[in-house]
């Protein structure tokens, strides 16, 4: 007993030991900047500092319609993959804690009375002949279990538990900005069907009415037969082109339902055009290295922390383990002698496990723990990797779509004043209606190219805010909205 102080203290001492190696990020495999080239000439930058990037604006900020930031928010509110991740974090943080409970003894409480009846006869106990009840009472610490973590085994599963858990926060994060922007992906699909449906009734209307003055031509004389049938297919085509952007309207609103968690209302629904300034011009960012800070990057960081905990618990397996048990309490043959004094008992068993011979077991799971690691650096690499290719893709995307849409708008522009001429030249009887119904046809093609482009253009917008990390607060920082207003 004299021994015990020095006992406990080096108990301590090595239950401080930790077998988990130490943590180094790996080098990001890709380069410091951006790609450069034709494809990759930026707009100038919306804010006046530059070091202010995307993950740092608030999406209330960068989608500026408020019926679409009323959607986002409803889907925020709603959207059942949001509320899974939200739930599969909680859990996580659960396990956690139950994990976290290991480093701590286990005590237990307990009060218990046994009674026995003796048959009439002669007693052994009592050399009483009549029969009698004996009864027994017992209360107190009925267990008490602590495992020494002198390796750091259960710590290191801990810190397992606890990498995991935050993986799941950065995942919840991760697809909390993916719905922002599939959210508004969608409502912008809504509006482009909008302007599509507006165009395709406006053509459909003009070409009724060209195939009526042909037909007029045609009985007296001044049109061929061939002229009508065209005449006749752009107008069928028309009507066919409107009754599919009729279907595609419903089917977008129906995705937009799904991401909303409700039907879509009037408060929700588009009601302008993709004419109007919807986005806010999104910042690329200095360095690549703002990627690693992206939630899915972040994520898969903490799954490589998580199985780098994981070798030190297998190392710790290696090694021999201490469990202390013991019960402490007071016992006696009556309920009211129970607390009086020379009723206490106890008892203290500490056991000792030293691994001899589990067929390799234990060193397969240690192997199996570096496999595991390996794996999560490759994971942590390609998400990195692929960061980067999507930050490039709609990089290159913003630098080139101003001026095909740019060029569209002309082309356009010319098919209109083509079409014009040919009517013109058509009324002067200088030419025949084929080429007013060849213009308007070209014409009317351009003009859905240049929608179409309008939203691939906005949509791009909308990814290169994701792709950067942007997407989680709701409001730009005071100290950001100030550099961004010089």
């Amino acid at each position: 007993m004299r021994n015990l102080p020095a006992l406990s203290l080096a108990v301590l001492l090595l239950a401080g030991c930790s077998l988990i190696p130490d943590y180094l990020r790996p080098a990001a495999p890709i380069p410091a900047g951006w790609p450069e080239g034709p494809a990759y000439r930026q707009p100038p930058q919306a804010t006046g500092n530059p070091n202010v990037t995307a993950d740092m604006l608030g999406w209330r900020d960068v989608f500026r319609d408020p019926k679409l930031q009323r959607a986002i928010g409803v889907a925020l509110a709603n959207n059942r993959d949001l509320r899974i991740a939200a739930l599969n974090a909680a859990s996580a943080e659960a396990q956690f804690r139950a994990q976290r409970g290991g480093i701590f003894p286990s005590v237990a409480a307990g009060a218990s009375e046994t009674a026995q009846r003796f048959p009439a006869g002669e007693s052994f106990a009592t050399g009483s002949s009549r029969p009698f009840i004996l009864r027994t009472f017992n209360a107190g610490i009925s267990s008490v279990s602590w495992e020494i973590d002198l390796f750091g085994r259960v710590r290191s599963l801990t810190q397992q538990a606890f990498e995991q858990y935050l993986g799941y926060e950065e995942t919840r994060r991760s697809t909390q900005i993916s719905l922002i922007a599939q959210v508004t992906n969608a409502w912008l699909a809504l509006v482009a069907d909008r302007d599509l449906i507006a165009l395709t009734r406006d053509t459909l209307s003009n070409q009724e009415d060209s195939y009526r003055l042909t037909e007029t031509s045609f009985g007296g004389g001044n049109a061929t037969a061939v002229a009508l049938a065209q005449a006749r297919t752009s107008v069928e085509q028309a009507r066919a082109n409107l009754a599919a952007y009729i279907r595609q309207q419903a089917q977008d609103e129906n995705a937009l339902a799904l991401l909303l968690g409700q039907p879509v209302t009037p408060d929700t629904a588009p009601s302008g055009s993709l004419d109007a300034p919807l986005i806010a011009d999104i910042p690329g960012g200095l360095s690549s290295d703002l990627l690693t800070r992206r939630p899915d990057v972040l994520a898969a960081e903490h799954n490589l922390k998580a199985a780098n905990a994981n070798i030190g618990a297998a190392r710790a397996a290696l090694f021999p383990s201490i469990t202390l048990t013991g019960s402490a309490g007071v016992g006696s043959g009556s309920l009211t002698r129970l607390f009086v004094p020379g009723a206490a008992a106890w008892s203290f068993a500490p056991t000792i496990s030293v691994p001899i011979f589990n067929g390799g077991t234990n060193f397969a799971n240690l192997d199996y723990a570096h496999l595991q690691n390996n794996q999560q650096i490759a994971t942590y690499e390609r998400a990195i990797q692929t960061a980067f290719r999507e930050v490039s893709d709609s990089l290159a995307a913003r630098g080139t779509y101003d001026q095909q849409i740019q060029a569209q708008r002309a082309l356009t522009q010319s098919y209109d004043e083509a079409y014009q001429l040919s009517l013109l030249r058509f009324r002067s009887g200088l030419d025949t209606f084929q080429s007013p119904l060849d213009s308007q046809r070209q014409l009317y093609m351009a003009q859905q190219d240049l929608i179409t482009l309008r939203l691939q253009r906005l949509q791009n917008l909308v990814t290169l805010y994701k792709v950067l990390g942007g997407g989680w607060n709701e409001r730009t920082a005071p100290a950001v909205q100030v550099a961004t207003q010089r």
